[in-house]
Order: structure tokens, then sequence, then C-alpha cells
């Protein structure tokens, strides 16, 4: 539930929303932590275990049984085996990491303290939400939905290790547990995540609407807000499970149905891009205050730097006396480079917290998967070197 310490100690994604709630009343989350290990390893053994010990009993787990027996069907692995747990276990470091920078908005300076109060009351807000019903029951809904109507369109070759004997067309338990309980537990957590990405980004439009201390000569770049670069890193693992998964389907297509995967290269490519843009998204909140501070910087600071120039052309080209010198004088300013830099400064302002440490991270976790896959028919790693030549 919503506790008056959130604002004062920082912000939690999980810890209170309903789906943590549920859990601890299961036991898998202990009162003063966030039983990642047990809950990766409880949902993981839920949604695979059945699978592998019908395959097991029926003779489909293995080659030889089967045309396409369990083991070939990577994506019931990728998901229930590595993603599963990965998605729970992604949960420490991306609350640690939004804890912190929430903290450093305070900390920094960058929430003064005249905007302290509306910080509270944002951060009280989002809590408020997290913890609320309706997100989780649309979530359901969506899932209930999405398994209910693939139950039907299975992508074609997903299910064939679990068709029942004389009834092809059939499912046995083994592919009925996946549908319906294995890709559950799957789709709850990508769309669980999906929700706390939008939880994140309306978090910080608020924020970003505060009243901040921005400082548009900051050498961040970004008006004092660079520390925000480093939050799309908590999203990288699960960028990395859903390329696994992804990268799981073409390759079993690949190995077993004869797929061209340099034909799927503009799909990779777009999947590569939407967890880039997905998983930024929420910085990107931060464009409107961040364009607006610049372009009033620009006004004050090219005024700033016309008014010492033409004092000191009157002083030292002209010869004339100026009656006000403070301008000249000030140690803050110093001489003219000083305040050109400010304004050079100013000038390349970016208007949003995004960097290379922002967006590398994403792109190699779900790039990665993809290479891999690629790596199955196209010489990837002789490609490299080549290029590796070209640019030495």
């Amino acid at each position: 539930m919503t506790t008056g310490t959130d604002a004062e100690q920082g912000f939690s994604l999980f810890r209170g929303d309903l789906l943590f709630r549920l859990q601890q009343r299961l036991g898998l989350i202990p009162a003063g932590g966030l039983g990642l290990v047990r809950r990766a390893v409880f949902w993981a053994a839920l949604g695979w275990l059945p699978i592998a010990l019908w395959g097991v009993y029926t003779g489909r787990a293995l080659p030889g049984a089967a045309a396409e027996p369990l083991l070939s069907h990577y994506g019931v692995h990728a998901r229930l085996l590595f993603a599963v747990p990965l998605l729970i276990l992604a949960e420490g470091p991306a609350n640690a990491l939004v804890f912190r920078l929430l903290s450093h908005f305070v900390r920094s300076g960058v929430v003064p303290p005249e905007s302290r109060g509306q910080f509270d009351a944002v951060v009280q807000w989002a809590a408020r939400l997290r913890d609320a019903t309706l997100p989780w029951i649309v979530v359901v809904a969506a899932v209930a939905a999405f398994v209910g109507v693939s139950g039907f369109v299975l992508h074609v070759h997903e299910a064939d290790w679990a068709r029942s004997g004389a009834a092809r067309n059939g499912l046995g338990f083994g592919g009925l547990w996946y549908l319906y309980v294995g890709r559950l537990i799957f789709l709850t957590l990508v769309l669980g995540w999906l929700w706390r990405v939008a939880l994140l980004a309306a978090l910080l439009w608020r924020v970003a609407r505060v009243g901040l201390a921005l400082v548009p000569t900051h050498p961040d770049g970004v008006g004092g807000l660079g520390f925000l670069e480093r939050l799309p890193t908590v999203f990288a693992p699960l960028a990395f499970a859903f390329g696994v998964v992804a990268g799981s389907r073409w390759a079993h297509d690949a190995l077993h149905h004869g797929l061209q995967l340099t034909s799927r290269l503009v799909e990779m490519g777009l999947f590569v891009a939407a967890c880039v843009v997905v998983f930024t998204l929420p910085l990107l909140v931060f464009a409107g205050p961040l364009q607006r501070l610049k372009r009033q910087a620009l006004l004050d600071y090219g005024e700033l730097v016309g008014r010492q120039g033409r004092l000191v052309h009157a002083r030292w080209i002209e010869g004339r006396e100026v009656g006000d010198t403070a301008l000249l004088e000030a140690p803050e300013l110093g001489p003219v480079a000083d305040t050109s830099a400010l304004f050079a400064a100013v000038k390349s302002m970016r208007v949003a917290p995004i960097g290379i440490a922002s967006v590398l991270p994403v792109f190699l976790a779900a790039g990665v998967p993809i290479v891999a896959v690629l790596a199955l028919q196209v010489p990837v790693m002789e490609y490299l070197l080549k290029l590796l030549r070209t640019l030495i």
C-alpha cells in the first residue's frame, strides 16, 4: 500500500502493487525483501516442469520418438526457463536504480527547496497509481484475451510437439499447459513490465513540470539531468529476454523448416529499434522543458555576451570610458572567452537526457541474440573481421 515514506526515501516500481501483494500472500515475497530468486524458480518451474514431465512420459521430449520433439522447440524453453526468471530477477537492479535516481533529484538540487512539496506530491501520486487495482485488471484481461485468441491461431509450428496422437489438430496436456499456464505467466510478466515503463514515464512527466532548477550551462549538456541517462539500462535485461524469445522462434524455423534468416532482416531491425524506442521513452518527457529552457537561455546568454562584448569594444578598441564596469570585472564571468564558452554550452544543449549510455545497453541487449541467430546461416564473424580490417 502507499506509505508516507515514498516521497521521502525514493520510489519503488514494484513494492506495493497488486502483483507484489498477491505474491506476498502466497509466501513468495518475504516481508523485508523482493524474494527474487524464489519467485524466479517457482514461476519458471510452474510453467515448464509439467510440460517437460509430460513430454518425457509421452515420448515427445527427445529426438527420435517424435518428428519435432519438445527439445527442438526453443521458444518454449526460452520463454519459461530463460525469459521468465530474467524478467523477475531484473526487478532487483531496476528497483534500486530507480530509487536512487529519483532520490537524486532532491540531493542534487534539481528539485529546489521551494518545489519539494510538489515533488513529494507527485511521487505519492505515482505510488497510489502503482498500488491501484485497475491497471492489473487491464493487464490480466489483455493476457486472457491474447491467450484465448492465440489458442486458435498458434504459430504454425509452435505446438507440433504437443499434437495428440490420432487427433493431429488437438493438443495434449503439455500443449494445453504451455498455452494456458506457461504463456500466461510469461505474458503477465511482459505486460506488467510494460505497465511499469508507462508508470515511470507518467511519473517523470509530472516531475518535469514541478519547477526544476535546471542549469542551461551545465556541462552534462542537459541542464543537470545527465544522471538520468543511465535509466534505460534497467530495461536492458528485458530487451535481452525479448531478443532471446524472438530469436528462438527464428532459430527453430531456420533449423527445422528451411527459413532463410536474411528474409527476416527488416523484421529483426524493427524489433531492435522498437526496444530502443520503448525503453528510452520515459526520458523523452523532459524534451519540452529542456527545449523551453534552451530557447530562453539562448536569448539570455546571447544578451549577456553581447553586453560584455560591447563594453570590451568600447573600452579597448574605441578607447572610451565606460561608466559601469561591473560586468567587465565580475570574477564569475571572467574574460570574453569565458562568456562565449557559456553561450556555446547553451547552444550545444540536448533536448532530452538521452545519450550513448542510454541507447547502447538496450541496443546491444536486443541485438546480440539476433546476431547469434543470424550466425546460424550468415558468417557474421567473417563480416565483422572484414569491417574491422577496413576501419583500421
